[in-house]
């Protein structure tokens, strides 16, 4: 069984890093994945509802902007990565460990029970990682989404935390926001 691993949410001023998990089953639909850096919003949102339906197991995990602060986010998005893969394991407790093995989209891997492999552009290779992708983008974006409802002011639910002008504007101008990464630069 391949488990693919990805996250979404590295390069952003706030909020968390997501990670996910996926297995996908030999009958799976995969036309409906690609690359989710280049899917439309809609069809990510159609995909995510395939993989959740579809999935022989997934699962997503979460590292915050507290812990990327205080262990960095390539440890942070490890961190996320292990999280997702624990609770693909706990959600579905029939999984036979011993014969899954994962592939994680770059260069390191966390630390998992499983043998990991890295692969730089493995999201846009393997049909695991590009669900994985799919479903740590749109849980990140779902998550922000909802943290412009508590924080309209920073305007969340059109970059996402990302360092847009207008977003390290209203940074310079208002300060941080609640969930800020306090350890990134964001002139």
């Amino acid at each position: 069984m391949l488990c693919g691993i990805d996250e979404a949410g590295r390069g952003p001023l706030a909020g968390p890093v997501c990670a996910a998990a996926v297995i996908l089953g030999d009958n799976f639909k995969r036309d409906i994945l690609g690359d989710s850096k280049k899917l439309s919003g809609g069809a990510r949102e159609r995909a995510r509802q395939v993989i959740c339906g579809g999935a022989l197991a997934w699962a997503v995990g979460w590292a915050d902007h507290m812990e990327i602060d205080a262990i960095n986010i390539l440890q942070a998005s490890l961190l996320a990565m292990k999280r997702a893969f624990e609770q693909m394991l706990r959600n579905y407790p029939a999984l036979p460990l011993g014969e899954i093995s994962a592939i994680v989209d770059g260069l390191y891997v966390p630390d998992i029970s499983a043998p990991c492999t890295a692969m730089v552009k493995a999201d846009s290779k393997i049909h695991e990682v590009m669900a994985a992708s799919i479903l740590a983008k749109t849980s990140r974006d779902r998550l922000m989404d909802e943290m412009a409802e508590l924080y309209p002011q920073y305007g969340y639910e059109k970059h996402k935390g990302y360092p847009t002008k207008a977003h390290r504007e209203i940074i310079q101008k208002l300060g941080p926001s609640p969930i800020q990464r306090l350890s990134f630069r964001v002139k």
